[in-house]
């Protein structure tokens, strides 16, 4: 049986040394390798100039490159966001958005193909789970949108908040996490990363003993535990107090606040009695600070008859039951850049594509 070849690319040091040095090759050239991927980007062996031809081969016949490719590319005329539609190795898509602040440089990128939590605004639930992401995957969208860039305007900040929930994909987001602070590799430390769950809390508290210095972000959407049941399905497992109470050990635990998201929605959660019962939840998980709502008009979904409410005027609510509120600056309305949406597109053209393919071969 041919031996299954390895994933170099979420490798991290010392497991690559461990796999160069079982070559029977000296330790430095593990060294020459994560320098070549993780710094100079090449991601092709025969194009690593360091290694001789013999050892090229070698690599090639021991690991591949798991780099996903840009298959559409769209800009904003609006401003300055990009919004990456890349095509992984075994043919799914997924999406990046390359955003820029006054702060730096943002991309926002998905940890899995398609998500298994089925909130009922979002453009990626109706089209199911395909698979997790590996950490290759993760790291490469960074990469291609880097490759896009001169050196000074590279990715400065990331946000997990793409297409798909990065809890369940605990294992390969941590190994993730760890090759991007890498010093040897990208070393974008993280404080500049956000991470968004829709609630897990079991992983919740498993992440609050790992102690990084990231920001969580809880996507809440809803302070009722009815309407939440309805809007995001995660609710029925892990309910409110339950999982407030999570964020509260988390935050002692680590000492970060944890931010919460909430889509505003018309006639669904944008009331007085709404904003009331969201400040009677968070308070005391926080007794000693205001927390920290971002507010974000829904997204447009065909088919989910859901719209945007008046975020500003939320606000407003928000700040007199002592809540800290921003209205997320909306980006790229232009190209679609909220998650989901281009991936989307893609399959229902391909799949359109497909039907009409299907029928002309019979």
């Amino acid at each position: 049986m041919a031996q299954q070849k390895t994933d170099i690319l979420s490798l991290l040091p010392e497991q690559l040394e461990a796999e160069i040095t079982a070559m029977g090759a000296p330790k430095f050239r593990a060294k020459q390798i994560f320098r070549q991927l993780h710094v100079k980007r090449v991601f092709d062996f025969t194009k690593m100039t360091e290694l001789s031809k013999q050892f090229q081969a070698q690599l090639n016949d021991r690991f591949y490159i798991n780099m996903p490719k840009i298959e559409q590319k769209l800009a904003s005329c609006m401003d300055d966001t990009v919004k990456y539609l890349y095509r992984l190795s075994d043919g799914s898509c997924i999406e990046t958005v390359r955003m820029v602040y006054h702060h730096g440089i943002t991309a926002c990128i998905s940890t899995q193909v398609g998500c298994k939590m089925g909130c009922k605004f979002c453009a990626s639930a109706p089209l199911g789970f395909i698979r997790n992401l590996t950490p290759a995957e993760m790291l490469g969208q960074i990469y291609g949108a880097d490759a896009d860039f001169p050196e000074a305007q590279q990715i400065s900040s990331v946000v997990l908040m793409g297409i798909g929930e990065p809890l369940d994909n605990y294992e390969n987001v941590m190994q993730f996490l760890r090759l991007l602070s890498c010093k040897d590799g990208r070393n974008l430390s993280l404080r500049h990363v956000t991470l968004s769950t829709c609630g897990l809390v079991p992983r919740i508290l498993q992440l609050a003993e790992e102690n990084l210095p990231l920001t969580l972000s809880v996507s809440l959407h809803c302070a009722d535990n009815e309407k939440r049941d309805v809007l995001m399905p995660v609710n029925r497992r892990y309910p409110l107090d339950t999982l407030l109470d999570a964020c509260g050990t988390y935050f002692q635990k680590t000492g970060r606040r944890v931010s919460f998201e909430y889509a505003v929605i018309a006639g669904e959660n944008d009331s007085p009695a709404a904003a009331a019962l969201l400040g009677r939840r968070l308070r005391p998980v926080f007794p000693k600070q205001r927390p920290h709502v971002n507010l974000i008009p829904v997204n447009p979904v065909a088919g989910t008859g859901f719209h945007a409410g008046h975020a500003a005027a939320f606000q407003k609510l928000l700040e007199q039951e002592g809540i800290n509120a921003t209205v997320r600056r909306t980006l790229g309305d232009d190209i679609k850049a909220a998650c989901g949406q281009l991936r989307r597109d893609t399959i229902e053209k391909e799949s359109v594509v497909s039907g009409i393919e299907g029928i002309s071969g019979q």
